[in-house]
Parts: structure tokens; sequence; C-alpha cells
């Protein structure tokens, strides 16, 4: 499947229960990146709008830059009525923006889908002289305690190919990569979900690699999830904890 129609389906599962990004993220980039109110700005791989609404929360207009379009429909239902939002048709290999017409390009979770040379180009295009790229990326803790060690394990019986998704991409030493010879810098903050069983179900069904319905694997998988969250739940809940990476800088300039 081409990986910009893997999560159309998925669309309300990931509007439910996919993470937002910290605040502190925000306040990160205004004191070390020089990020301000009045920055223009590109969200690339947007999706259903989880960083778009941080972003318009603390810039002066956001293209909210997303191919597939039921994720597209899903942002523009919540985020059209902001003044300060724009859906656009694009993706991070060609955004359709104009050229020097943003101050800061981010990208979240579809980051580790691009095309790096060919976004890194695009990127290089959009940007004002001077502007930043800036990588925000919700990281599982895949051991982090003993729900979240029994949930990769889930993942990795049930999952149809999970392997295969380029998680290479996403670790520290990639994401530095995707600016070098150019220096970048990368902050962790820690983050976390409260979720009962439904939006964990949710959230195991918001991932491309999940089991859908008419799959073999998507009923024992949801029973496996099901035996896993009654072992590890407290008062109903169980935390869903992840590690919020944020890299920043300068892109090289194409020679």
């Amino acid at each position: 499947m081409n990986h910009t129609e893997r999560f159309t389906h998925r669309v309300s599962d990931y509007v439910k229960a996919r993470p937002g990004y910290p605040v502190a993220v925000m306040d990160l980039l205004t004191a070390h990146a020089g990020f301000s109110p009045t920055a223009v700005v590109a969200d690339i791989g947007a999706g259903t709008g989880l960083l778009t609404q941080l972003l318009l929360q603390h810039s002066r207009r956001v293209y909210a830059v997303e191919p597939n379009q039921a994720m597209r429909s899903a942002a523009e239902a919540q985020l059209g009525q902001h003044p300060g939002f724009c859906s656009v048709n694009g993706s991070a290999e060609a955004t359709t923006l104009a050229d020097a017409s943003v101050d800061f390009v981010f990208a979240g979770q579809a980051y580790h889908w691009f095309d790096r040379t060919r976004a890194q180009h695009e990127f290089n295009r959009i940007l004002k002289p001077g502007g930043q790229v800036v990588l925000v990326y919700n990281e599982r803790h895949y051991q982090g305690n003993a729900f979240q060690a029994a949930y990769e394990a889930l993942l990795q019986r049930y999952g149809t190919d999970y392997n295969a998704v380029p998680h290479h991409n996403i670790g520290e030493a990639a994401m530095r990569d995707f600016f070098a010879p150019a220096q970048s810098q990368i902050h962790v903050f820690e983050h976390a979900q409260r979720l009962d069983y439904a939006l964990l179900q949710a959230r195991l069904l918001s991932s491309s690699y999940a089991p859908t319905a008419e799959h073999p694997a998507h009923t024992p998988m949801l029973a496996a999830l099901r035996q896993l969250f009654d072992q590890h739940q407290q008062h109903g809940y169980i935390e869903f904890i992840y590690q919020t990476k944020v890299t920043h800088g300068h892109l090289p300039k194409a020679a």
C-alpha cells in the first residue's frame, strides 16, 4: 500500500487516541530557536492536526500539508474555524507552497515516512533565509514498564508489517543525520496518556500495521489486548508512556 493511504480507514481511531504534543515544545523553541507568535509555519504530514493544533496557538499562520484526504478532512473539521489555519493538499516531497514562504518547517509523526533527500530539497525551497526545520516525534517507550514491554510483544506478534515500517528513521542519530553536516539540537521530554480500555483499543487500531477487522489476526489481537489491559490496569486505566523528541536546526544548502 502507498504509505500516504495507510491511515485512510483509521482516521476515527487516530483522532480519538493519538497523543498531542506538550506545550513545553513551544517554550523550548521560543528560547532556543527564535520562534515567535509572528511566525508563518508549515506542518508537513499534518495528518488530523495534532501538531497543527499546538502550532496554531503560537503562530500567525500554519499551512497544514497533508496528502491523505481523509486525514486532511479530519483536520479541517476540527481546526477549520481558526483564522490562521490553511489546509494544503501536498506532501513532504511536493508541498505546493511558494518559494521562501515559511519561517519554520515542522514535521511530527509522519517524518519517518518521508523520502529524506527529496524532503530536504523541498524544505530548503519553501524556507525563508535563516528558517529552521523542527522534527517533533512522540516515541513510544518500548520497555518503559511491564505494560509497555508486553504491548511491544503484542505488536511483534500480530502486526501485519510492523518490522517493515521505517522505525529506523526516528532514532536520535537518524534525526541528526537529516541536518548533517549542519548542526542541530535535540531535546527530550517525558509525555504520557492515561487510557481506559476503549481508548487503548483505539490507540492500537490507529496504527498502520494493526490488522483490520477483515484480517484473521484481528480478533485474537484484541483478545490479547484485553487480557493485557486487565493484567496491568490500575483503577480502570493504564499509562501509555512516550518520549517527545524535538530536533531543530538549519538544513545544509544543496550543492
